[in-house]
């Protein structure tokens, strides 16, 4: 038997599938968070052992929350284009959503964003929350860009996790039909 998250949700977009995270995800994604495409997500120090942890993070998740970062990949496919969605680990000021995108033959494509409005539209439908941020790092441009074209507005008042050696933007996600 291949283990897999049980009750987890499945959402769907015109071209995509978000699915729970599963064990043929982990090679795609240490290959993306050990390059330098994950500057922003990971810690300098990164390793093949850090990388098995951090996915097990997104693993757990799922497990310990409740909800958790999905897998998207394109319709009729079940190869992994990247992540996106809630998270909210200990310690945490806020809820975030998140995204990536592990491939980059994936990127500038418009997945991460409709992955994202996805999962955003989930956790205020779905899941009832009232508010939801993305933490970014203010030289990830791609992420700001994209926060931005999601409605998110920078909430300089917001606190953000502390991290050791980087500042981090909060973008605050508009309530859907608060959107400009």
């Amino acid at each position: 038997m291949t283990p897999h998250l049980i009750d987890t949700p499945v959402l769907e977009t015109e071209r995509l599938v978000l699915r729970a995270p599963g064990k043929g995800d982990w090679e795609p994604f240490r290959d993306f968070i050990l390059s330098d495409r994950a500057e922003f997500v990971r810690t300098a120090d990164i390793d093949v052992a850090k990388a098995w942890r951090a996915y097990g993070h997104i693993v757990g998740m799922w497990v310990l929350r409740g909800f958790g970062s999905f897998v998207y990949c394109l319709k009729g496919s079940d190869a992994p284009l990247g992540h996106a969605g809630p998270w909210y680990p200990e310690g945490w000021p806020e809820r975030e959503i998140g995204w990536t995108v592990w491939r980059a033959d994936a990127e500038g494509r418009g997945y991460a964003r409709e992955a994202a409005r996805a999962t955003i539209d989930h956790v205020y439908r779905d899941l009832g929350w009232e508010t939801a941020v993305s933490y970014i790092d203010p030289d990830n441009t791609r992420s700001i860009r994209l926060a931005e074209r999601l409605g998110a507005l920078l909430d300089p008042s917001a606190p953000a996790p502390e991290f050791d050696d980087a500042a981090t933007l909060v973008y605050r996600h508009p309530l859907p039909g608060d959107q400009a």
